[in-house]
């Protein structure tokens, strides 16, 4: 996207105080370019995931191993940004961490680019690390291009980031995902490296634009809270090579020693997270409430984003092996589906804020609770509606492009309503002392809905079958009515938050 720039008068050491992006600062073209190259190189690969794990001349396995693989590398990255974050406040500080990030996001998709089965997981893996400890700091450094909270240009700057984020969403499946199907997988993992390097590279040479506090770690490490981290993590480092030479040697290991914890570590952590901060005796009656009112969005969530993300891997499979991919005759690689969503959220985003905002001035806008509850019965209508081409396909025919382009649609209208609905009410709802924390716990019923969907795909479900996405998409439903049903109670809970 071309910068916008005009000369703006901003008071002296503001960052970018000499142009503007957008009417924004400076540093905001910085962030946007390297969080839509990160975005491009991110979705890319994630189009190519699912089918080059099931494709014959990819990985080759079976579609519940793919949906697993895949559905746990998501749960990393999310479950991943809580010590990203950290790592930014205590070890290096948001600016060096995010340029750490991108390096070894790109050393991940190099690694994927490279033929052989074994270096494959190994990519993946510093993918999710990397992405983990970009998408923590990224966002950070964009609220501190700002006089604080109260700057009025604030809520427009994260609108214009967010831009940058589904443009590269849309662009990659386009790309990477044409080339890694229709001439070399490998070659497209290649694609996402050189998306991410040129983010790195971007970021580098604007990052004088950014604040300068950028570069400073909010709360160092004491050189006694260094030791005691560094002990820790060779322990469990040690650990765990200890454990997997044992399996390994012992002619035991399967792929499922892997996953299996993984997965556990996705569903166990949230709610320890949570358990933790709720058993906080240092919060007051009123976040104690809050925080009671917090765990029945947090699990209405990851119901959502359960169903949601199997977009990119239950739909997947099924469009690569049971559909119709063309519109009037044109052809059209499988992940091109993946650009659906973010071209949907760019073209509906500003509908939805100026639809609420309408409705705001006349007194009828709908309560937190009740868009949540809608966003939930939506995505499991979606699922509900894919019983239509699941049966179309039973009889031996394919099933055409447009029911999966509509389950898309109607996923992305739930997404509009429980997404930035969730964001929103994490930092109202926050209690003072975890405030900097609650983004991260937000980002973990991702985790949650996603470990599930690993949990379910390693015992053997499978989630193609018309009775198991039925039970899925009542699930969601039933939990949105419930959400309604008890909006009373949460709205007693949530206090002063509305």
């Amino acid at each position: 996207m071309a910068s916008s720039l005009t000369k703006e008068s901003v008071s002296p050491g503001t960052p970018g105080s000499e142009k503007t992006f957008f009417g924004h600062p400076r540093g905001l073209a910085t962030l946007f370019m390297t969080e839509m190259w990160e975005r491009f190189s991110y979705y890319g690969m994630r189009a190519l995931l699912p089918l080059y794990l099931v494709a014959p001349g990819g990985m080759g396995l079976s579609a519940g191993t793919a949906t697993a693989i895949y559905s746990v590398y998501l749960s990393l990255v999310y479950l991943l940004t809580m010590p990203g974050g950290w790592f930014g406040d205590r070890v290096l500080g948001p600016r060096k961490t995010v340029a750490v990030a991108g390096a070894v996001i790109m050393l991940g998709h190099l690694t994927l680019a490279l033929p052989s089965a074994g270096t494959f997981y190994a990519g993946l893996g510093l993918v999710a690390l990397g992405s983990g400890l970009l998408k923590a700091n990224i966002s950070t450094m964009v609220g501190q291009l700002y006089d604080g909270p109260d700057d009025p240009r604030r809520d427009g700057g994260f609108t214009v980031f967010y831009m940058g984020i589904n443009l590269g969403a849309f662009f990659a499946p386009l790309i990477i995902g044409t080339v890694g199907e229709g001439v070399n997988w490998h070659l497209g993992f290649a694609l996402a490296a050189v998306g991410m390097g040129l983010g790195v590279l971007q970021f580098l040479l604007g990052s004088r634009h950014l604040a300068a506090h950028s570069s400073v770690v909010p709360k160092p490490l004491s050189a006694a809270e260094k030791s005691s981290t560094l002990r820790k993590a060779a322990l469990w480092a040690g650990i765990a090579v200890v454990a997997y030479a044992v399996v390994g040697f012992s002619g035991h290991y399967t792929l499922n020693w892997i996953l299996v914890p993984l997965t556990l570590l996705g569903l166990i952590i949230p709610v320890l997270v949570l358990v933790r901060i709720k058993r906080d005796r240092s919060l007051d009656q009123a976040e104690q409430s809050k925080m009671s009112a917090y765990i029945w969005f947090f699990v209405a969530a990851a119901v959502f984003w359960m169903i949601y993300d199997q977009g990119g891997s239950t739909l997947a499979i099924f469009a690569d092996a049971s559909a119709e991919n063309s519109v009037l005759g044109w052809q059209f690689p499988v992940s091109w589906y993946q650009s659906v969503n973010p071209v949907l959220i760019m073209a509906m985003a500003p509908v939805f804020a100026w639809f609420w905002l309408a409705l705001n001035r006349r007194g009828k806008e709908p309560s937190t609770i009740v868009k949540f509850g809608s966003g939930l019965v939506l995505v499991g209508a979606s699922f509900f509606l894919f019983l239509a081409p699941l049966s179309i396909t039973e009889g031996g025919h394919k099933a055409a492009a447009m029911w999966l382009v509509a389950i898309y649609f109607t996923q992305t209208v739930g997404e509009l309503l429980l997404s930035p609905v969730g964001l929103s009410v994490t930092t109202k709802m926050a209690p003072v002392k975890y405030a900097s924390q609650m983004m991260g716990v937000w980002f973990l019923a991702v985790t949650a809905g996603d470990a599930t969907t690993g949990l379910l795909s390693i015992a053997g479900v499978d989630l193609n079958k018309p009775g198991v996405v039925a039970m899925e998409a009542t699930l969601a439903v039933v939990a949105g009515i419930a959400v309604w049903m008890y909006r009373g109670k949460v709205k007693a809970l949530m206090g002063n938050v509305r």
